[in-house]
């Protein structure tokens, strides 16, 4: 009688990273469709004061705080300033591009899962900047606020007749906060150091910037922080199934139509 031996366990396969030029060419591609497409909002320049009245009037409705509060911080010292808008200038894509190279090298399934994540919120904040062009509260008179790069620098905007190189009238949603917390988020999912919690004080940093250095509304960010709510819900996180040797291996997540339509054209 032959002795009954239990099916022997599939051994968890570390998912296989994309192919790498895929992937830059990819990347690249959504990076200057969506810089091109922020140039078909341009030319909407009442709209966007129009739009800019009315966000900021929304704002104190809600009884949201002022952005003045957070500027006022900012402005006990030239450094600090230039310290926030150098933050502004320089930090943003970089951050953005070191968490996607590191989830490419390290966790391959999550960095799919973020390049869709982040490629489903950019697309819909094109959408939402085509819709509602909205001048940043740096250029509304009404809300006080100065223009903290163009008096202390550095500044990564011209005069907004001539910049021809973005579009000034796009500050609704935020997507340095959106980015940022994107990152966050997606640093304390992939790793399990009891620190991880700590990266949520980018998204933190980033906000305080933007609205302290009057280039964004705390609406801007809010309505970013939504947008990722619902990528994030639509396209889940992989999975985790740990080795014998106790280490986590990233599994992708079982497969649904919200997540084959948003990320579709990520693929």
């Amino acid at each position: 009688m032959n002795a009954r031996t239990e099916p022997a366990e599939a051994e968890p396969v570390t998912p296989a990273r994309p192919p790498i030029v895929r992937e830059l060419l990819l990347v690249a591609g959504l990076f200057l469709v969506y810089k091109f497409g922020r140039q078909l909002a341009t030319g909407h320049t009442a709209e966007a004061y129009r739009n800019a009245h009315d966000v900021w009037h929304a704002e104190r409705w809600l009884h949201l705080p002022g952005e003045g509060t957070v500027q006022s911080l900012l402005l006990h010292g030239d450094t600090l300033t230039r310290a926030a808008n150098t933050y502004y200038a320089t930090v943003h894509f970089p951050a953005t591009l070191a968490f996607l190279v590191w989830l490419y090298l390290r966790r391959p399934a999550h960095y799919v899962w973020a390049r869709r994540v982040l490629a489903a919120v950019t697309a819909a904040a094109l959408a939402l900047h085509l819709a509602f062009p909205l001048a940043p509260p740096r250029m509304l008179a009404a809300t006080g606020l100065i223009d903290t790069a163009r008096v202390y620098g550095p500044s990564v905007y011209g005069p907004p007749r001539t910049d021809h190189l973005s579009n000034q009238f796009a500050a609704m949603p935020s997507l340095h906060f959106g980015w940022a917390l994107m990152v966050a988020i997606g640093l304390i999912v992939a790793t399990r150091s009891r620190w991880r919690r700590l990266w949520l004080l980018h998204p933190l940093l980033t906000l305080l910037v933007i609205v302290g250095t009057a280039n964004h509304y705390w609406l801007d960010a809010i309505v970013a922080g939504a947008l990722l709510g619902v990528a994030l819900t639509l396209i889940h996180a992989p999975r985790r199934t740990a080795t014998t040797a106790g280490r986590g291996v990233a599994l992708p997540a079982p497969a649904k139509a919200g997540d084959q339509v948003l990320a579709g054209a990520a693929r």
